[in-house]
Protein backbone atom coordinates (compact mmCIF):
# COMPACT_ATOMS: atom_id res chain seq x y z
CA UNK A 1 0.00 0.00 0.00
CA UNK A 2 1.44 2.98 -1.01
CA UNK A 3 1.07 6.61 0.83
CA UNK A 4 0.17 9.48 -0.84
CA UNK A 5 0.31 13.12 0.26
CA UNK A 6 -1.88 14.35 -2.36
CA UNK A 7 -4.55 11.86 -3.95
CA UNK A 8 -3.55 10.63 -7.47
CA UNK A 9 -6.95 11.48 -8.72
CA UNK A 10 -6.90 15.07 -8.22
CA UNK A 11 -7.54 17.07 -11.56
CA UNK A 12 -5.80 20.22 -11.26
CA UNK A 13 -5.69 22.00 -14.83
CA UNK A 14 -1.96 22.92 -14.73
CA UNK A 15 -2.31 22.87 -18.53
CA UNK A 16 -5.07 25.51 -18.23
CA UNK A 17 -2.59 27.48 -16.16
CA UNK A 18 0.69 27.30 -18.50
CA UNK A 19 0.48 31.01 -19.75
CA UNK A 20 0.09 32.35 -16.05
CA UNK A 21 3.51 30.58 -14.82
CA UNK A 22 4.54 31.22 -17.95
CA UNK A 23 4.32 35.20 -17.22
CA UNK A 24 5.16 34.36 -13.35
CA UNK A 25 8.41 33.06 -14.67
CA UNK A 26 8.90 35.26 -17.70
CA UNK A 27 8.55 38.23 -14.97
CA UNK A 28 11.10 36.66 -11.98
CA UNK A 29 13.99 36.60 -14.94
CA UNK A 30 13.63 39.64 -16.30
CA UNK A 31 13.42 41.67 -12.42
CA UNK A 32 16.74 39.22 -11.95
CA UNK A 33 18.13 40.26 -15.69
CA UNK A 34 17.78 44.03 -14.65
CA UNK A 35 19.41 43.70 -11.16
CA UNK A 36 22.13 42.01 -12.99
CA UNK A 37 22.08 44.91 -15.85
CA UNK A 38 22.16 47.76 -13.03
CA UNK A 39 25.02 45.66 -10.91
CA UNK A 40 27.26 45.49 -14.13
CA UNK A 41 26.88 41.52 -13.85
CA UNK A 42 27.44 38.72 -11.37
CA UNK A 43 29.22 39.49 -8.09
CA UNK A 44 32.32 37.37 -8.52
CA UNK A 45 34.34 36.34 -5.65
CA UNK A 46 37.52 34.83 -5.47
CA UNK A 47 37.52 31.98 -7.22
CA UNK A 48 36.01 33.94 -10.08
CA UNK A 49 37.96 37.76 -9.54
CA UNK A 50 41.01 36.59 -8.19
CA UNK A 51 42.04 37.75 -4.99
CA UNK A 52 43.30 36.44 -1.54
CA UNK A 53 41.90 33.92 1.34
CA UNK A 54 43.32 33.31 4.93
CA UNK A 55 42.10 31.26 7.03
CA UNK A 56 42.91 32.46 10.76
CA UNK A 57 42.58 30.36 14.02
CA UNK A 58 42.00 32.40 17.32
CA UNK A 59 43.26 30.43 20.71
CA UNK A 60 41.03 32.88 23.09
CA UNK A 61 37.16 33.27 22.29
CA UNK A 62 36.80 36.17 19.30
CA UNK A 63 33.41 37.65 17.91
CA UNK A 64 32.96 37.77 14.64
CA UNK A 65 31.20 41.44 14.30
CA UNK A 66 34.99 42.77 16.18
CA UNK A 67 36.66 41.05 13.51
CA UNK A 68 35.00 42.18 10.72
CA UNK A 69 35.06 45.95 12.10
CA UNK A 70 39.08 45.64 12.86
CA UNK A 71 39.28 44.67 9.20
CA UNK A 72 37.12 47.29 7.70
CA UNK A 73 39.89 49.64 8.33
CA UNK A 74 42.36 48.13 6.10
CA UNK A 75 39.75 49.45 3.14
CA UNK A 76 40.66 45.83 1.59
CA UNK A 77 38.60 46.04 -1.14
CA UNK A 78 35.52 43.17 -1.53
CA UNK A 79 36.37 41.85 1.58
CA UNK A 80 34.33 39.38 3.56
CA UNK A 81 34.68 37.68 6.98
CA UNK A 82 33.29 34.10 7.19
CA UNK A 83 33.01 32.04 10.64
CA UNK A 84 33.91 28.33 9.69
CA UNK A 85 32.52 26.30 12.47
CA UNK A 86 30.57 26.21 15.60
CA UNK A 87 31.28 29.88 17.64
CA UNK A 88 33.64 28.37 19.87
CA UNK A 89 36.50 27.29 16.93
CA UNK A 90 37.72 30.65 16.68
CA UNK A 91 38.17 30.31 12.79
CA UNK A 92 37.39 32.51 10.82
CA UNK A 93 37.81 32.98 6.80
CA UNK A 94 38.74 36.04 5.20
CA UNK A 95 38.55 36.78 2.28
CA UNK A 96 39.58 39.86 -0.07
CA UNK A 97 39.21 40.88 -3.74
CA UNK A 98 42.33 42.23 -4.40
CA UNK A 99 45.01 41.47 -7.24
CA UNK A 100 47.12 44.50 -6.94
CA UNK A 101 48.96 43.42 -4.27
CA UNK A 102 50.63 39.89 -3.19
CA UNK A 103 49.59 37.52 -0.67
CA UNK A 104 52.72 38.59 1.80
CA UNK A 105 51.25 42.46 1.15
CA UNK A 106 47.72 41.49 2.30
CA UNK A 107 48.98 39.19 5.10
CA UNK A 108 51.24 42.05 6.56
CA UNK A 109 48.04 44.19 6.38
CA UNK A 110 45.89 42.03 7.90
CA UNK A 111 48.54 41.02 10.67
CA UNK A 112 49.03 44.97 11.75
CA UNK A 113 44.78 45.45 12.00
CA UNK A 114 44.78 42.24 14.09
CA UNK A 115 47.92 43.30 16.66
CA UNK A 116 46.56 46.17 17.10
CA UNK A 117 42.59 45.28 17.37
CA UNK A 118 43.66 42.06 19.49
CA UNK A 119 46.85 42.62 21.55
CA UNK A 120 47.31 39.71 23.84
CA UNK A 121 44.99 37.09 21.89
CA UNK A 122 46.90 35.03 20.07
CA UNK A 123 46.04 33.63 16.90
CA UNK A 124 47.49 32.06 13.86
CA UNK A 125 47.20 31.97 9.96
CA UNK A 126 46.70 28.34 9.41
CA UNK A 127 46.08 28.41 5.43
CA UNK A 128 46.83 31.49 2.65
CA UNK A 129 45.79 31.41 -0.66
CA UNK A 130 45.94 33.74 -4.11
CA UNK A 131 43.83 33.21 -6.81
CA UNK A 132 44.92 35.36 -9.99
CA UNK A 133 42.53 37.46 -12.35
CA UNK A 134 43.84 34.91 -15.04
CA UNK A 135 43.07 31.92 -13.54
CA UNK A 136 39.62 33.37 -12.04
CA UNK A 137 38.07 34.19 -15.64
CA UNK A 138 39.19 30.82 -16.89
CA UNK A 139 37.53 29.25 -13.87
CA UNK A 140 34.90 31.50 -14.65
CA UNK A 141 34.82 29.95 -18.37
CA UNK A 142 34.98 26.67 -17.06
CA UNK A 143 32.12 26.50 -14.69
CA UNK A 144 30.00 27.82 -17.51
CA UNK A 145 31.36 24.90 -19.66
CA UNK A 146 30.46 22.56 -17.12
CA UNK A 147 26.80 23.70 -16.65
CA UNK A 148 26.38 24.05 -20.61
CA UNK A 149 27.66 20.31 -21.27
CA UNK A 150 25.18 19.11 -18.81
CA UNK A 151 22.52 20.55 -20.21
CA UNK A 152 23.62 19.32 -23.98
CA UNK A 153 23.83 15.77 -22.38
CA UNK A 154 20.78 15.67 -21.06
CA UNK A 155 18.89 17.22 -24.19
CA UNK A 156 20.68 14.31 -25.73
CA UNK A 157 19.46 11.64 -23.59
CA UNK A 158 15.54 12.65 -23.48
CA UNK A 159 15.28 13.20 -27.03
CA UNK A 160 16.62 9.28 -27.44
CA UNK A 161 14.65 7.99 -24.31
CA UNK A 162 11.10 9.97 -24.53
CA UNK A 163 10.96 10.25 -28.50
CA UNK A 164 13.04 7.72 -30.10
CA UNK A 165 15.00 9.88 -31.99
CA UNK A 166 18.66 9.30 -31.49
CA UNK A 167 19.33 10.25 -35.17
CA UNK A 168 17.72 14.00 -34.61
CA UNK A 169 19.75 14.06 -31.17
CA UNK A 170 22.78 13.43 -33.42
CA UNK A 171 21.80 15.91 -35.90
CA UNK A 172 22.01 18.42 -32.92
CA UNK A 173 25.41 17.57 -31.95
CA UNK A 174 26.78 17.44 -35.41
CA UNK A 175 24.65 21.02 -35.97
CA UNK A 176 25.98 21.97 -32.70
CA UNK A 177 29.98 21.25 -33.20
CA UNK A 178 29.50 23.39 -36.98
CA UNK A 179 27.88 26.31 -34.61
CA UNK A 180 30.66 26.26 -32.07
CA UNK A 181 33.38 25.93 -35.03
CA UNK A 182 32.34 29.19 -36.73
CA UNK A 183 32.44 30.77 -32.90
CA UNK A 184 35.78 29.55 -32.52
CA UNK A 185 37.15 30.43 -36.39
CA UNK A 186 35.90 34.18 -35.46
CA UNK A 187 37.75 34.08 -32.20
CA UNK A 188 34.48 34.78 -29.87
CA UNK A 189 35.45 35.50 -26.33
CA UNK A 190 34.71 32.05 -24.43
CA UNK A 191 31.72 33.08 -22.34
CA UNK A 192 30.35 33.78 -25.82
CA UNK A 193 30.74 30.96 -26.88
CA UNK A 194 29.07 28.91 -24.24
CA UNK A 195 25.67 31.07 -24.47
CA UNK A 196 26.21 31.03 -28.77
CA UNK A 197 26.37 27.28 -27.80
CA UNK A 198 23.23 27.07 -25.96
CA UNK A 199 21.54 29.08 -28.08
CA UNK A 200 22.43 26.94 -30.95
CA UNK A 201 20.96 23.92 -29.21
CA UNK A 202 17.52 25.71 -28.43
CA UNK A 203 17.05 26.40 -32.19
CA UNK A 204 17.97 22.82 -33.01
CA UNK A 205 15.59 21.49 -31.11
CA UNK A 206 13.22 23.60 -32.25
CA UNK A 207 13.55 23.37 -35.48
CA UNK A 208 14.23 19.16 -35.49
CA UNK A 209 10.82 19.32 -33.08
CA UNK A 210 12.30 17.83 -30.06
CA UNK A 211 9.66 19.03 -27.97
CA UNK A 212 10.40 16.65 -24.63
CA UNK A 213 14.52 18.38 -24.74
CA UNK A 214 13.15 21.94 -25.62
CA UNK A 215 10.96 21.36 -22.58
CA UNK A 216 13.48 19.89 -19.99
CA UNK A 217 15.79 22.68 -21.20
CA UNK A 218 13.86 25.30 -20.96
CA UNK A 219 13.09 24.22 -17.37
CA UNK A 220 16.63 23.67 -16.56
CA UNK A 221 17.53 27.71 -17.98
CA UNK A 222 14.41 29.04 -16.55
CA UNK A 223 15.56 27.69 -12.81
CA UNK A 224 19.38 28.67 -13.11
CA UNK A 225 18.50 32.06 -14.99
CA UNK A 226 15.93 32.65 -11.79
CA UNK A 227 17.95 31.53 -8.73
CA UNK A 228 20.75 33.81 -10.45
CA UNK A 229 18.37 36.60 -10.96
CA UNK A 230 17.55 36.23 -6.78
CA UNK A 231 21.24 36.07 -6.24
CA UNK A 232 21.95 38.81 -8.06
CA UNK A 233 19.19 40.89 -6.22
CA UNK A 234 20.32 39.74 -2.50
CA UNK A 235 23.95 41.10 -3.50
CA UNK A 236 25.62 37.42 -2.88
CA UNK A 237 28.75 36.35 -4.36
CA UNK A 238 29.27 33.69 -7.50
CA UNK A 239 32.35 31.46 -6.55
CA UNK A 240 32.67 27.94 -7.10
CA UNK A 241 30.26 26.67 -4.37
CA UNK A 242 27.37 28.13 -6.13
CA UNK A 243 28.32 26.86 -9.22
CA UNK A 244 28.15 23.80 -7.57
CA UNK A 245 25.10 24.33 -6.31
CA UNK A 246 23.59 25.27 -9.68
CA UNK A 247 24.39 21.48 -10.64
CA UNK A 248 23.20 19.87 -8.30
CA UNK A 249 19.65 22.00 -8.36
CA UNK A 250 20.18 20.68 -12.55
CA UNK A 251 20.55 17.62 -11.26
CA UNK A 252 17.55 17.44 -8.83
CA UNK A 253 15.09 19.39 -11.24
CA UNK A 254 15.51 17.13 -14.21
CA UNK A 255 15.20 14.07 -11.78
CA UNK A 256 11.50 15.66 -11.57
CA UNK A 257 11.06 16.13 -15.11
CA UNK A 258 11.60 13.03 -15.81
CA UNK A 259 9.03 11.26 -13.46
CA UNK A 260 6.60 13.31 -15.31
CA UNK A 261 7.77 12.55 -18.60
CA UNK A 262 7.93 8.77 -18.29
CA UNK A 263 4.04 8.90 -16.81
CA UNK A 264 3.31 10.64 -19.96
CA UNK A 265 5.31 8.42 -21.73
CA UNK A 266 3.22 5.54 -20.09
CA UNK A 267 -0.03 6.93 -20.48
CA UNK A 268 0.61 7.86 -24.14
CA UNK A 269 1.05 4.23 -24.31
CA UNK A 270 -2.15 2.86 -23.35
CA UNK A 271 -3.46 4.20 -26.34
CA UNK A 272 -6.46 5.85 -24.59
CA UNK A 273 -9.11 8.50 -26.01
CA UNK A 274 -7.02 11.61 -24.32
CA UNK A 275 -5.59 14.61 -26.08
CA UNK A 276 -2.16 15.31 -25.36
CA UNK A 277 -2.93 18.58 -22.76
CA UNK A 278 -5.41 15.78 -20.53
CA UNK A 279 -2.47 13.21 -20.62
CA UNK A 280 -0.22 15.96 -19.51
CA UNK A 281 -2.17 17.11 -17.06
CA UNK A 282 -3.42 13.62 -15.85
CA UNK A 283 0.53 13.01 -15.57
CA UNK A 284 1.50 15.94 -13.22
CA UNK A 285 -1.65 15.33 -11.03
CA UNK A 286 -0.48 11.54 -10.59
CA UNK A 287 2.56 12.44 -9.92
CA UNK A 288 2.47 15.75 -7.82
CA UNK A 289 2.70 13.35 -4.83
CA UNK A 290 5.72 12.52 -5.24
CA UNK A 291 6.98 15.79 -6.23
CA UNK A 292 5.97 17.40 -3.43
CA UNK A 293 6.85 15.46 -0.63
CA UNK A 294 10.52 14.67 -2.65
CA UNK A 295 10.81 18.43 -2.65
CA UNK A 296 9.64 18.89 0.76
CA UNK A 297 12.03 16.65 2.38
CA UNK A 298 15.14 17.67 0.43
CA UNK A 299 13.99 21.25 1.21
CA UNK A 300 13.67 20.69 5.20
CA UNK A 301 17.06 18.53 4.85
CA UNK A 302 18.76 21.68 3.32
CA UNK A 303 16.84 24.18 5.02
CA UNK A 304 19.07 22.78 8.39
CA UNK A 305 22.10 22.85 6.40
CA UNK A 306 21.47 26.41 6.10
CA UNK A 307 20.52 27.14 9.85
CA UNK A 308 23.27 25.14 11.53
CA UNK A 309 25.78 24.15 8.87
CA UNK A 310 27.91 27.57 9.11
CA UNK A 311 28.53 30.61 6.97
CA UNK A 312 31.28 28.69 4.93
CA UNK A 313 28.50 26.35 3.71
CA UNK A 314 25.67 29.57 3.97
CA UNK A 315 25.21 30.70 0.63
CA UNK A 316 25.76 26.95 -0.56
CA UNK A 317 22.79 26.27 1.11
CA UNK A 318 20.65 28.89 0.08
CA UNK A 319 20.85 28.49 -3.46
CA UNK A 320 19.76 24.70 -2.78
CA UNK A 321 16.79 26.05 -0.93
CA UNK A 322 15.96 28.76 -3.94
CA UNK A 323 16.27 26.04 -6.49
CA UNK A 324 14.47 23.39 -4.95
CA UNK A 325 11.55 26.03 -5.28
CA UNK A 326 11.61 27.06 -8.49
CA UNK A 327 12.84 23.44 -9.78
CA UNK A 328 9.76 22.47 -8.55
CA UNK A 329 7.64 25.13 -9.92
CA UNK A 330 9.64 24.42 -12.90
CA UNK A 331 8.88 20.39 -13.29
CA UNK A 332 4.83 21.18 -13.12
CA UNK A 333 4.46 24.68 -14.69
CA UNK A 334 7.29 24.69 -17.33
CA UNK A 335 8.82 21.47 -18.41
CA UNK A 336 5.52 19.31 -19.65
CA UNK A 337 3.58 22.15 -20.68
CA UNK A 338 6.38 23.55 -22.73
CA UNK A 339 6.15 19.95 -24.61
CA UNK A 340 1.94 21.26 -25.05
CA UNK A 341 2.58 24.34 -26.15
CA UNK A 342 4.87 23.60 -28.78
CA UNK A 343 2.87 20.41 -30.46
CA UNK A 344 0.70 21.59 -33.03
CA UNK A 345 -3.12 21.66 -32.38
CA UNK A 346 -3.96 18.60 -34.82
CA UNK A 347 -0.61 16.31 -33.47
CA UNK A 348 -2.50 16.65 -29.82
CA UNK A 349 -4.15 13.10 -30.02
CA UNK A 350 -2.88 9.89 -29.66
CA UNK A 351 -2.21 7.29 -32.30
CA UNK A 352 -5.56 5.10 -31.49
CA UNK A 353 -7.65 8.44 -31.03
CA UNK A 354 -5.86 9.43 -34.74
CA UNK A 355 -7.18 5.80 -35.75
CA UNK A 356 -10.55 6.39 -34.30
CA UNK A 357 -10.80 9.60 -36.44
CA UNK A 358 -9.84 8.11 -39.35
CA UNK A 359 -12.46 5.21 -38.82
CA UNK A 360 -15.54 8.17 -38.48
CA UNK A 361 -14.50 9.70 -41.66
CA UNK A 362 -14.64 7.02 -43.75
CA UNK A 363 -17.95 5.83 -42.37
Amino acid sequence: MSFHFIKPDTKIDFIGLRFYAFALSALMIVIGLVSLGMKGGPRYGIDFAGGVIIQAKFEAPTKLDDLKKSLEATNLPGLVVQQMGQDKDNDFLIRTSTTDETSDAVQKTVTAALNKDFAGTKYAFKRIEMVGPKVGEDLRGKALEAMYYAILLIAIYISGRFEHRWMAAGLMAAGLFAGMTALQYINAPQIWLVFGALAITLVLCFVLKLNYALGAIAALIHDVMVTVGIFSIMNKEFDLTIIAALLTLIGFSLNDTIIVYDRIREIRGQRTDETLNQIINRSVNQTLSRTTLTSGLAFLSVLSLYIFGGQVIHDFALAMLIGIVVGTFSSIYVAAPVIATLTPPEDHGTPQTGAIKTAKAKA
